[in-house]
């Protein structure tokens, strides 16, 4: 014999086990859901915050280019009626680097790319003729511009940002233009940098071209990067938020366009950055739900044992219901919730029907003398049983067709034939737990307990088929009408549904005969043989 390899475990164990378990995957639960929820807290707030600091510097840097140009405007108004007035052209490119503070250096140059006037005066480029980018996209374009990083004649990385100049008469005359140092200081790296986070945020600016124009890190100016937004974003939303995967590290990034010059100016975090105090918090809400769920548990502890109790108690008791003295034991068992009080109710009944009623459904009082099934005296034993039991039953009404022409024909010799060879195919398809009942005359009664309507249809059906296929001699062949019904605790009383089984039989009758009907329902449940 096979050794068991786990021993029973008694319902308090099984409480407290599920006490556990339930605690364990409600505060991992909490745990994982906190963990989320900061998670993507922190990731939001973090796109938001670089999106704002973007949107903020942007609009710095916007506003800076437009007084900018408002000062190289003003100049070159003044300086179209005295374009060649070399002292006061030089007066003007001084007074409009030191006065404003805009440009590292200011140039004036005519129509044919020629210095005119510059400031400071050290860098030694007046008179020569400048052939920059920058400065023959000037002189093309004819119109105010800021221009790509580009190098300048004194081989200074630069943004150059211009005003063509006018005489009164509308001859082009040449431009006036600032430069911006990207690698030296310069008021665009005052602009960017005075605000510098320092929580692992970078801050860099790029062209439309992703040139980068300012970054923390001066090796990276002037070199190009892969672009952060597509053209059509860039010419779409002013500002918005991005979470990229760079080096196979993921980054939180906020950015927003500098609407004059279309630069993109790029707040970055690193996600590791940005989620490192999870951990922490993480910690606190453990060390905070810990003590709570240790005295949850103690409570879930105590509770299985005094839920488990009554049924522990009743449980010993039931393995002896035949000792004398077991019933006064039981009725001491303080039962205080609804199931240990049925348990306990269906052990004091079991036993009365023990020492009683089973005892007297055996008896010969109780038998049909025929067919040695239970009369309706014994019918009655079983039903008073299956209500003090509150079981419920499917209840099979059986009456053989035409059993008056049987007796008058061929006698009451072949007609009690007839009711025993019934009665034993009704004893071969019952279930072991079924009780048959010869209620009288010609008609039979099956009790099936906790059987389904369509459990007995099926039942009905099947011995229905066996008599109908079945020889008698002299008789021949013979057929059965079977009503069905159940009854259900609570639910009305055993005679209601001893009546709509009865009713459904006479449906049966008069439908055709030969075929099973159910309770409530108009439809024909069988196949009618003929």
């Amino acid at each position: 014999m096979l050794m068991r390899l786990w021993p029973k475990t008694d319902l308090r164990t099984l409480i407290a086990l599920l006490a556990i378990f339930s605690i364990v995957i409600t505060l991992a639960n909490t745990l994982y859901a906190t963990w989320r929820v900061q998670r993507m807290v922190l990731i939001e707030t973090t796109l938001e915050a670089n999106r704002a600091y973007a949107s903020k510097l942007a609009a710095t840097t916007d506003l800076f280019f437009q007084q900018a140009q408002s000062q190289l405007h003003f100049s070159a108004n003044l300086l179209g009626s005295a374009f060649n007035d070399e002292t006061l052209a030089q007066r003007e490119v001084n007074r409009l680097r030191e006065q404003t503070g805009s440009f590292n250096s200011v140039v004036l140059v005519d129509s044919s790319g020629k210095v005119r006037a510059i400031s400071p005066e050290s860098m030694t480029l007046k008179g020569m003729q400048l052939t920059s980018e920058a400065s023959r996209e000037a002189l093309t374009q004819r119109q105010p511009l800021v221009s790509k990083p580009t190098l300048s004649a004194a081989n200074n990385l630069i943004v150059f940002i211009s005003w063509p100049v006018w005489d009164s008469e509308g001859h082009y005359l040449g431009y006036i233009g600032g430069t911006l140092y990207l690698k030296k200081k310069s008021i665009l790296n005052a602009l960017l940098g005075e605000q510098y986070y320092r929580d692992g945020t970078q801050i860099f600016v790029l062209d439309r071209s992703n040139h980068v124009l300012y970054h923390q890190n001066s090796q990276l100016i002037g070199k190009s990067v892969p672009a952060i937004i597509s053209d059509r974003e860039r010419d779409a939303h002013s500002s918005g938020v991005a979470q990229i995967t760079e080096n196979s590290s993921d980054k939180l990034i906020g950015y927003a366009v500098v609407p004059f010059t279309g630069w993109i100016v790029v707040a970055l975090k690193p996600t590791a950055v940005t989620l490192a105090p999870l951990s922490g918090l993480l910690l606190q809400v453990l060390k905070n739900s810990v003590p709570f769920a240790l005295l949850t548990l103690l409570i879930s502890v105590v509770l299985a044992r005094l839920i488990a109790l009554p049924l522990w108690q009743l449980s010993r008791k039931a393995s002896r219901m035949d000792a004398q003295g077991v019933s006064a034991e039981i009725v001491s068992i303080r039962a205080w919730y609804f199931e240990a009080a049925q348990v306990k109710r269906a052990l004091l009944t079991g036993i009365s029907l023990v020492q009683d009623k089973i005892g007297r459904l055996k008896s010969e009082v109780q038998s049909d003398p025929l067919t040695q099934l239970l009369n309706r005296r014994g019918l009655r034993a079983v039903l008073d049983y299956f209500d003090t039991m509150q079981q419920p039953f499917t209840v099979l009404a059986l009456d053989i067709d035409h059993f008056k022409r049987v007796n008058d024909s061929f006698g009451h010799d072949a007609g009690d034939k007839v009711i025993k060879q019934v009665a034993r195919t009704l004893r071969k398809n019952a279930r072991q737990t079924d009780v048959v009942c010869r209620n009288g005359g010609e008609e039979f009664l099956m009790l099936l307990p906790g059987a389904t309507i369509e459990e007995a249809r099926t039942l009905a059906e099947r011995v229905r088929v066996n008599v109908a296929e079945s020889w008698i001699d002299p008789p021949g062949h013979i057929t059965l009408s079977v009503g069905i019904a159940r009854w259900q605790p609570q639910q009305g009383t055993q005679e209601e549904s001893l009546r709509q089984a009865d009713a459904a039989l006479y449906q049966a009758k008069h439908a055709g005969r030969n075929c099973v009907m159910i309770a409530g329902q108009d439809a024909l449940v069988s196949s009618i043989m003929r």
